[in-house]
């Protein structure tokens, strides 16, 4: 079972107001967060690029998934 993450740290991100509510609203259709999303997002980024990390080092987010990985 892979390890959750401990800590949360805050991202903020800048992005028009139509594409933020659209962005929301598929979320919501989907019952997901926008939080999972861009966990998710972040974490399959940083392995299509190589990068090494583990979940709860140096204060990765904690914030359960959908996906069941944190």
């Amino acid at each position: 079972m892979p390890k959750l993450e401990q800590k949360t740290a805050r991202l903020t991100v800048l992005i028009d107001p139509s594409k933020k509510r659209a962005f929301e609203a598929l979320c919501a259709s989907l019952d997901v967060t926008p939080s999972q999303v861009v966990r998710k997002l972040i974490r399959d980024y940083l392995t299509q690029n190589g990068v090494q990390w583990t979940p709860g080092d140096h204060g990765e987010d904690n914030a359960g998934d959908a996906d069941g990985q944190g």
